[in-house]
């Protein structure tokens, strides 16, 4: 009997860790269990993995190690741009694809991984030729530059297919109500899988070598593939009557047409794309900053990956008790673009003061305001669509991130390279290169605040985007 009793107490208790200590963990239903959705969320982790490697590792070893211009690495982190627009097309396909058997998401999901895998699997050959390693020492440079630019290409149209997809798939297993929770639930995990991919990539590049690096990135890519399909296994039902329907679709500029209508969209995205590029310019230039201003490793200018990483997911947990009280998502964006102008002017006081720890502190309250600016955004928007088309929303402020996040990007790598060529590189001036970028992203968080203002007013406590008349 009594130990009948502690095997019950037991379960309760563990019943209570996901809602308590996990944000939006209370979206789970009987139907729909949270072991079901964190299953789910794997396809996340791998996105998370993704971005670590390519914005979080791969930059600063191709700056510093393999000496590679900032501004070349900033425009291959910026290919994805490419892509990103397609984003809210294939939101809208994925809601209105049409299958034999009836599957909607699925099929994309897994385009998308063969497209990450893809990338994967040629960019280990693209830095043996980038670092001269072993036989490619005698391999054309441009060779190694056109194939690591592939594959930077590769992965990141995986990541766009696979997380918008996976989002709407997400989407469709709950009620219209809860599907702003799921999101965030999905941002969530995408988080914890940087923080924890972060610390396993500096953990096994603690002793750096190119021929370890090809191994980590070999590893990324079957560990994408068995993840996502652990994540999708039986997760999407067959729906035979779709799969039959003669119903006509909706065309996708009737379907834009109609989203963007909604009084307070095109501001909304307005400010998504400022204040995205306001906390991810200098996205390329973190890592290299810590390692030539502050002598940071490899591995420690990775952990401040899982630094950041770490506030957003205190940002979103923040965000997700506000709003689930009914706070509006304008106010919750606003909060954190402020936030992250602090944070900026006290990576900049490192330039003065050289601190690892205000480093790293400033990275963790950047995250902070990244989580809650992107959070307010992205349910702002989930509320500004009808259920039909949240594919299409998810796609769009998808979209509108990545693009501004490429662009913010490959500028920044820009300014940094133009900047130092007129320092003639001195160590001495070299942080007036960084200082420039920094304090440009700081005004890029003022533009962002300025913007929300009449949305904060207009909104009041609900946050809703009235339709329009």
């Amino acid at each position: 009997m009594l130990n009948r009793d502690y095997r019950q107490f037991a379960l309760e208790k563990l019943s209570q860790i996901g809602p308590r200590f996990l944000p939006f963990a209370d979206v789970a239903t009987a139907d729909v269990p949270l072991s079901r959705l964190l299953r789910l969320s794997l396809f996340q982790v791998t996105v998370g993995m993704a971005l670590v490697l390519l914005v979080g590792t791969l930059n600063r070893v191709m700056i510093v190690e393999l000496a590679v211009p900032a501004t070349l690495v900033a425009v291959m982190l910026a290919l994805p741009l490419v892509f990103a627009p397609l984003r809210v097309l294939i939101g809208f396909k994925s809601d209105t694809h049409v299958s034999a058997l009836g599957l909607r998401r699925i099929p994309y999901i897994w385009k998308g991984t063969l497209l990450q895998f893809g990338g994967f699997a040629v960019m280990p050959f693209a830095l043996l030729v980038l670092s001269g390693y072993g036989d490619a020492v005698d391999a054309p440079r441009w060779i190694g530059y056109g194939a690591a630019g592939l594959a930077f290409l590769l992965v990141g149209a995986g990541v766009h297919t696979v997380q918008t997809t996976g989002l709407a798939l997400a989407t469709d297993l709950v009620r219209q109500a809860d599907q702003p929770k799921v999101v965030g639930l999905m941002y969530v995990m995408l988080l914890l899988g940087m923080i924890v991919s972060a610390l396993a990539f500096g953990a096994l590049l603690e002793n750096y070598s190119p021929g370890r690096l090809i191994q980590v990135i070999q590893g990324a890519a079957v560990l994408t593939v068995a993840l996502n399909i652990i994540a999708v296994w039986k997760q999407e039902p067959r729906d035979r009557k779709r799969a039959i329907s003669t119903a006509p679709k909706l065309k996708f500029d009737e379907s834009w047409r109609a989203f963007a209508s909604h009084a307070g969209a095109l501001r909304l995205m307005v400010v998504i794309a400022l204040g995205t590029a306001g906390f991810g310019m200098a996205d390329v230039l973190i890592e290299p900053y810590g390692g030539q201003a502050l002598g940071m490793s490899v591995a420690g200018t990775t952990r401040l990956t899982a630094v950041f990483a770490f506030g957003s997911l205190i940002g979103f947990g923040i965000a997700s008790r506000v709003l689930g009280n009914g706070g509006c998502p304008s106010t919750i964006a606003n909060i954190g673009a402020l936030t992250g102008i602090p944070a900026f002017l006290a990576i900049i006081a490192t330039l003065y003061v050289p601190s690892v720890s205000l480093f790293a502190c400033a990275a963790l309250v950047l995250g902070i305001g990244a989580g809650l600016f992107g959070h307010g955004t992205l349910t702002a928007t989930m509320r500004a669509a009808p259920k039909e088309q949240v594919g299409l929303a998810l796609g769009t402020w998808g979209a509108v991130q990545a693009t501004a996040a490429g662009i913010a990007v490959a500028v920044g790598g820009i300014m940094r390279d133009i900047i130092t060529g007129w320092t003639e590189g001195t160590q001495a001036l070299m942080g007036g290169a960084y200082l420039s970028v920094f304090a440009f992203e700081v005004l890029l968080l003022i533009l962002a605040c300025i913007a929300l203002i009449p949305m904060v007013r207009a909104n009041g406590r609900t946050g809703k985007i009235p339709s329009q008349a």
